[in-house]
């Protein structure tokens, strides 16, 4: 039954990805084959349409929402044989100009942008990773109100807070255009299994951990973490949403002046100038301001942030030896001015 509800899943929102009409974007560069493709931003109707579902289900029967919580170790499991099968056929069907083979090859990919039945699939994949996290995390919610009759102030507060998240992330899509992941990474193994294992069982742990904690949420502690989801989200929405219109519009104004920049390539306004990857430290928070609702009764939660700590670190690190590559002594003067990567004056 896992099997059959994860692979229904996957396929509603792979066809809705085809077919509900939305607007279209160029890619930020052309592919492999000289080709800018476009990308359609029909998600948030999928995600919407999910919300709706979802919601429903919540209303007339809590437990039929519950019951991916119940099955949440059968649908990790059969998650895992879908992203090792679905990366396994990637790497046989994948075709692309010094595209790596061998073992490699299925770990990182072979082609940058494989397309089935006009879907960008690297770009598709991003719709049942975050959608599907909401449902676990929804799910978490009614299995607590059907086991104790109602949402702690804990769950609720987390339940909102990341529907905003998940919320904003389709809401600004064709952002995601310019990110590297879209931009230069193969679609192999690596992102596979993290787009369909790793993000909505693994970022979602907080919400599995809260339907266990029942003590009362200080209000000093709702505080703590709704100023921290309130400053990092506006620093992680902030600093994409400047580098965003940079991108698309050159004379684009930044916090009211018009945007200054080195060579017309690099952004040294807004967040930009103070930092070369805050909007990595916003999102940290945002993580950190949910995990914190689980107060002291487990350390799994704190895992995910600990975890993203890693990632960022490594990601800034790898960005700038990319970018030093690319932009050569602009990167040099563009370092000078924005001095710190993630934390000012730590790092």
């Amino acid at each position: 039954m896992a099997a059959l509800a994860l692979m229904a899943f996957v396929l509603v929102l792979f066809a809705g990805s085809r077919w509900i009409p939305g607007p279209s974007v160029p890619a930020a560069v052309t592919d492999e084959s000289g080709i800018r493709r476009t990308y359609r931003l029909n998600g948030i109707w999928l995600f919407a349409l999910t919300a709706c579902v979802a919601t429903g289900c919540g209303l007339l029967s809590p437990r039929t929402l519950a019951w991916p919580h119940r099955h949440w170790s059968e649908l990790l499991l059969w998650a895992n044989v879908f992203a090792f099968t679905f990366a396994w056929l990637l790497f046989r069907s994948g075709v692309a100009p010094g595209g790596r083979r061998g073992l490699t090859g299925y770990f990182y990919g072979v082609e940058l942008n494989p397309e089935w039945a006009g879907v960008d699939l690297k770009f598709f994949s991003y719709r049942p990773s975050l959608i599907g996290l909401l449902v676990l995390n929804l799910s978490a919610a009614a299995a607590q109100y059907t086991d104790h009759g109602s949402l702690s102030g804990r769950m609720l507060l987390y339940q909102i807070f990341f529907f905003v998240y998940v919320a904003n992330y389709f809401q600004f899509e064709g952002g995601m255009v310019h990110t590297w992941d879209l931009v230069a990474e193969r679609f192999g193994w690596g992102l596979v299994w993290g787009d369909y294992v790793l993000v909505p069982f693994f970022y979602g742990i907080a919400g599995r951990t809260l339907l266990h904690v029942r003590d009362p949420l200080p209000a000093w502690l709702a505080a703590v973490c709704c100023a921290l989801f309130v400053f990092g989200f506006w620093l992680f929405r902030g600093a994409n949403d400047q580098k965003h219109r940079f991108k698309t519009d050159g004379a684009a104004t930044i916090w009211g002046r018009p945007a200054e920049t080195l060579d017309g390539r690099l952004l040294v306004s807004g967040f930009w100038g103070i930092g070369r990857k805050l909007n990595y430290t916003g999102e940290l928070l945002v993580y950190l301001s949910w995990t914190l609702l689980c107060g002291t009764a487990s350390v799994l939660p704190y895992l995910l942030p600990a975890f993203l700590l890693v990632l960022f670190v490594h990601r800034a690190h790898r960005d700038d030896r990319r970018c030093r590559a690319k932009y050569g002594e602009l990167w040099d003067e563009y370092c000078r001015r924005a001095r710190f990567r993630m934390f000012p004056y730590v790092y």
